[in-house]
């Protein structure tokens, strides 16, 4: 879709309004006004990229007014920003620096930071100084993709001299910093004393060569017009030239990710990596293209896009055929990435002089023709985003090839960037969550014991797959768990509907790591009188159900290779029988029975089996009602009645699901029972 113009007086005006009663000013709130429409444009930003500024004047501790640039801050997103993700930093300060001959990244981050005026406020953009060094009030820098497609040209500077003349400056592809920061400046002044006082004839943007987009202006809105415009000049040269695509026959019978994705996620590794696949149009014309491989090789759309993705895709062989051929295939295409990128390393190491520290040599982005671009995570969100620039790569890419070839940086500058310390920084920031990566599996999950299971592993990090009966009530869960929680619906007593959950699980995450065999339900009535059919649906959902589960479970731990967990809740009815609860009772039993089976047979693989014996919980088996027919029937208050153990204490679905998380963590336990039921001897484990 072509870049449209989204500005609106209005909302503008709302801006100013909303902000400036918080006591923001009307520079800072149309900044931050324009900044998020840029932001919410991927075809110009994506996932922190680009920044932008504006020079103003505020007050400081003792009321006196100071020149200061507000530039966007390390860890805010243009799409989400607000008025503190423009940090104010003392303008002058930041001019005087030009007159240096070098200063190192470190130098510069310290020097930035020096004159923040909060000085809990976050690091300033390593492209401060380039703002700091334009004359202009408001400064925009994008990562637009049709400007990419032009820029990353073997000819970009005539390329982009035919399509913009004169109102763009070019500057060749500089590391930012402060070397890039002079260079611009240098070039935005020759231009703008080429074009002396002729207003109408002066710069109004600047191409950063291999890089980005600036535009400027002296107003918000004459900043972010001028963005829009050139990006439209850029897709009006584009669309004269479209892509050529040259399809490669594909084998059959085609080969699905449900089928693939646990191989794959088992030849990664153990280090529980999530995957997201993308199959739009856009990814199958790129991964279903003759010419794959050689585009594979050329490198990134722009330089920011390495630490997210690497240089380069894994490549694999096409998603049809035999599967047990395909992972053959596919271990030594992994094989072969890994050498080629230690080789990588060791080679450029050696050309700065050493002393860098290897990463991990495994990929972020892989292509699979007939199936389509796979991003690689160890959250989710990080495999969303590598997707993301998967295809923001494969957009810029076609276009450019399209035009003439794509031609990014080189191997020096791309390695440049990937172990650049600054960019390095906004990487792994903060301690990795107990289960982060890991996809846990929950079924009966719009329950309570289900639901508050769920909550607690989110907080711990992990990918949800929630499966209950009632869709809505699971995807109503999924939403309060986070953006990526999968819901589905599932009647675990139908075959076919846990096999078809199973593989679009599958086909999400790419694999699972822990299962909450959770769900439930009880039959009452004296064993003597208890209708056949009765006790045959108690065992359908009590036994067969969860078996149901540990199968298909176990067909995925066994694809991917590294183990697993099967956690099931036992109930204390398989313990300390009550009456006229036989059926719920006896399939408990029996599903405890399960349990150390799965435990002794799953050993050998690395898969862990535990249960949990919970008792007295507030839920669709102990509804309010139920509590207080029963209280009253024994002439207790209900407090009494649900904190009728040895602790004398209520036991919530909350300390069920903690239960849960604790067994999850614990690595060397399998084929125990664990009891959350505040004390009751009768059903203590014996």
């Amino acid at each position: 879709m072509p870049i449209q113009n989204r500005w609106s007086a209005t909302a503008a005006a709302e801006a100013v309004d909303r902000y400036g009663a918080a006591g923001i000013s009307a520079d800072l709130a149309l900044r931050t006004y324009s900044a998020r429409l840029l932001g919410a444009d991927p075809e110009l930003v994506l996932h922190g990229g680009g920044n932008t500024s504006v020079k103003t004047t505020v007050l400081d501790l003792l009321a006196d007014p100071v020149e200061v640039l507000c530039v966007k801050g390390s860890g805010w997103d243009l799409a989400t920003i607000e008025p503190a993700g423009h940090p104010a930093v003392r303008l002058e300060p930041l001019r005087r620096l030009r007159n240096l001959a070098a200063l190192s990244d470190e130098a510069m981050v310290s020097a930035q930071r020096q004159n923040l005026l909060d000085p809990q406020a976050p690091n300033p953009s390593v492209e401060a100084l380039l703002h700091a060094y334009l004359p202009h009030k408001f400064v925009d820098h994008t990562h637009a993709t049709a400007l990419l497609a032009l820029a990353d040209q073997p000819d970009a500077e005539a390329v982009c001299r035919e399509v913009f003349g004169d109102r763009v400056v070019l500057v060749p592809y500089v590391m930012p910093g402060f070397a890039l920061a002079k260079a611009a400046a240098e070039a935005y002044e020759l231009a703008a004393a080429s074009a002396g006082a002729d207003q109408a004839s002066a710069p109004i943007g600047m191409v950063l060569l291999k890089h980005g987009l600036f535009s400027f202006g002296a107003s918000a809105e004459e900043s972010y017009q001028r963005m829009i415009e050139l990006v439209a000049l850029a897709e009006q040269a584009l669309a004269a030239h479209p892509p050529q695509p040259q399809p490669i026959p594909l084998a059959t019978p085609p080969l699905g990710a449900a089928q693939l994705f646990p191989w794959l996620r088992g030849l990664l590794g153990p280090q529980h990596w999530l995957l997201e696949l993308r199959s739009s149009p856009l990814a199958l014309a790129v991964v279903n293209d003759q010419r794959l491989a050689d585009w594979a090789q050329r490198g990134v759309a722009t330089p920011d896009h390495v630490i997210r993705t690497k240089a380069q895709p894994l490549v694999l062989p096409p998603a049809a055929g035999d599967l047990s051929s395909w992972v053959t295939a596919a271990g030594e295409a992994l094989g072969r990435y890994k050498a080629n990128y230690q080789a990588y390393f060791e080679r450029q190491n050696a050309r700065l002089g050493g002393g860098r520290r290897a990463l991990d040599p495994l990929p972020r982005l892989v292509v699979i023709p007939g199936l389509g671009l796979v991003g690689l995570g160890k959250k989710a969100a990080e495999a969303s985003i590598a997707a993301d620039l998967g295809e923001a790569w494969a957009r810029t890419l076609l276009a450019a090839e399209g035009y003439g070839r794509f031609e990014p940086v080189g191997e020096n500058d791309t390695f440049d960037m990937e172990y650049w310390s600054l960019e390095q920084a906004k990487l792994g920031k903060g301690s990795a969550a107990p289960f982060a990566g890991q996809v846990v599996l929950v079924t009966g999950a719009a329950g309570a014991i289900g639901a508050a299971t769920a909550r607690a592993f989110a907080r711990q990090g992990a990918a949800l797959a929630l499966l209950d009966r009632d869709g809505e009530a699971a995807a109503t869960l999924a939403a309060s768990c986070g953006p990526r929680a999968l819901a589905l619906a599932c009647d675990l007593c139908d075959p076919d509907q846990v096999q078809r959950a199973f593989a679009q699980l599958a086909a999400h995450f790419g694999g699972l790591d822990v299962v909450v065999s959770n769900a439930g339900a009880a039959w009452t009535g004296p064993m003597a009188e208890l209708p056949e059919a009765d006790l045959r649906a108690c065992f359908e959902l009590n036994f067969f159900s969860h078996q149901r589960v540990a199968q298909a479970a176990m067909a995925l731990f066994r694809a991917q290779g590294f183990g697993g967990q099967l956690l099931f809740n036992v109930s204390k009815q398989a313990l300390n029988p009550g009456a006229n609860f036989g059926a719920y009772g006896t399939s408990k039993a029996a599903l405890l029975a399960l349990m150390r089976q799965y435990a002794l047979e799953g050993g050998a693989e690395g898969v862990r089996v535990n249960g949990l014996n919970a008792d007295r919980i507030r839920s669709g088996l102990l509804t309010d009602s139920m509590i207080a027919e029963r209280s009253a029937a024994r002439g207790l208050s209900e407090a009494a009645y649900m904190g009728g153990n040895l602790l004398g204490q209520e036991v919530r679905a909350e300390d069920v699901a903690a239960a849960f998380v604790a067994l999850a963590g614990l690595e060397r336990s399998t084929g125990s029972l664990l009891t959350v039921d505040g004390g009751n001897v009768a059903a203590m484990v014996r």
